[in-house]
């Protein structure tokens, strides 16, 4: 309801000012909402399939909206980058359409997180593409940019046809599309399959998995600043949440039976994103990859099918969106004062950029994995679940480990030591206050889940 009224808001303002106050304010408050569901959420008064539930009525038909600790976590996450964002784009010239956007994608995610009808699910989980196509499609750095949304729209739109043909047949069995109701149908193994299938291809192009990643470093060097930490952010999240919330909660032998072949491609995944990542000369693409291989490791994670693994799996998503929000607008920050993101041009930006440096370090450190921030958390528990169920699929993704700290260290040295570029130094800006504000945010929950995990873990225990 807070993005709506903004959005109309907004819409029907003619004044930057105004317009500016009131998408900031609508931000605000969705994540000071949000911020109260987290803390004051009870563990002890929900299970993973019982929702505390609002139903609303139609003459056609009910739908409800819920909340357990998977929800809160995620809604959270995304309401906090949204903030972030609108803060980020203070300066552009179209505010009013850019801040539209970014507040119809809060709108479209906190939908996601809540919403308990799967064919309403898939509606939401569909239309956030659009918002998302006009910002890279509009507000793209290059001429690219047409390619990348149809390559974006191609591989999560026809990837989730089947998805909707499993949910109309999931109805024409049950007569129903309630998560609560078909979290306790009992489907047969060869319905689970099915099911399971059609579910799989649709999260697994949003995470994505190899071989349906190809769009991912398309998409995010030709975004914008914030669209790239959109996507990483928490975008890429909806295929983890759909992998939890249905295909390890209805068909939970599907995914038993098919964990071979999950293990095999995420396994994959890992590696070739990590070896794809040291080829790169392009900021963005390097950080593109670290995310497909972060979020491979993830899947791995959620096919477990243990408490460790699935925890490392959801704080490891949570830490991602906080980590790699905070390295691509580090690059969004460079890119905007020199407009290019070869790596080549960059060298010595510490002598000039002391405060960049120091963030990017950080950053880097937690991208890595470093004890003390929120990653080390997340990766601990992710192998220590991935080695209890499958201990040749830890070992060889434990290789993208030690592959991410090659290619982020790789990064941070060229960009920020090495020679001084004589021809740019003279364009180099430290950051200013507001963008100073906007990483600092993001820095203290690296350090806040990394140093206390149990904020997190107490309250998505349910799950």
């Amino acid at each position: 309801l807070v993005y709506i009224l903004g959005i109309f808001s907004i819409f029907f303002s003619e004044n930057r000012k105004l317009q500016q106050n009131i998408a900031l304010a609508t931000s605000g408050i969705a994540l000071l909402c949000s911020t109260h569901l987290f803390l004051t959420f009870e563990k002890s008064t929900v299970n993973f399939s019982e929702f505390i539930s609002t139903s609303f009525f139609t003459s056609i038909f009910s739908y409800s909206f819920g909340l357990d600790g998977l929800s809160t976590a995620f809604l959270f996450l995304s309401c906090l980058l949204i903030f972030l964002c609108v803060l980020f784009i203070w300066d552009e010239k179209k505010f009013k359409e850019y801040s539209i956007n970014l507040l119809l994608i809060g709108l479209f995610l906190a939908l996601i997180f809540t919403i308990e009808d799967l064919l309403l699910f898939y509606v939401f989980f569909e239309a956030i593409l659009i918002p998302m196509y006009v910002v890279i499609g509009v507000w793209g750095s290059r001429e690219r940019k047409i390619r990348a949304v149809y390559l974006f729209f191609f591989y999560t739109l026809w990837g989730s046809l089947l998805t909707l043909v499993g949910i109309l047949y999931i109805y024409s069995q049950t007569g129903s599309l309630n998560f609560e109701y078909l979290s306790s149908y009992p489907f047969t193994l060869t319905e689970q399959v099915f099911l399971w299938s059609a579910f799989f291809l649709s999260f697994a192009s949003k995470i994505p998995m190899f071989p349906v990643h190809i769009w991912l470093p398309e998409a995010h060097v030709e975004a914008p600043t914030v669209g790239s930490v959109l996507l990483a952010g928490i975008l890429l999240k909806l295929g983890v949440y759909g992998f939890i919330r249905y295909n390890l909660t209805l068909f939970f032998d599907a995914s038993v039976y098919f964990s071979p072949l999950v293990y095999f491609l995420s396994v994959v995944g890992v590696i070739y994103a990590s070896l794809s990542a040291l080829r790169q000369t392009d900021l963005k693409r390097i950080i593109a990859y670290s995310s497909i291989a972060h979020m491979n490791l993830v899947v791995l994670g959620i096919f477990s099918f243990n408490v460790s693994g699935l925890q490392g799996s959801i704080v490891q998503s949570i830490s991602h969106g906080f980590v790699s929000g905070g390295m691509f607008l580090l690059i969004g920050i460079l890119y905007n004062r020199y407009h290019t993101r070869f790596l080549h041009y960059y060298g010595g930006v510490v002598h000039f950029m002391p405060v960049f440096s120091g963030f990017f370090l950080v950053f880097t450190m937690a991208n890595i994995a470093l004890p003390g921030t929120s990653s080390f958390i997340g990766e601990f528990l992710l192998l220590l679940g991935i080695y209890k169920e499958n201990t040749l699929a830890a070992v060889l993704s434990a290789t993208g480990v030690i592959l991410s700290g090659a290619y982020s260290l790789w990064l941070y040295n060229r960009v920020t030591f090495g020679n001084i570029k004589q021809t740019y130094t003279q364009l180099f800006l430290d950051i200013t206050i507001r963008e100073t504000t906007i990483l600092f945010s993001l820095l203290i929950f690296v350090f806040v889940l990394g140093i206390s995990p149990n904020i997190f873990l107490r309250r998505i225990a349910s799950t």
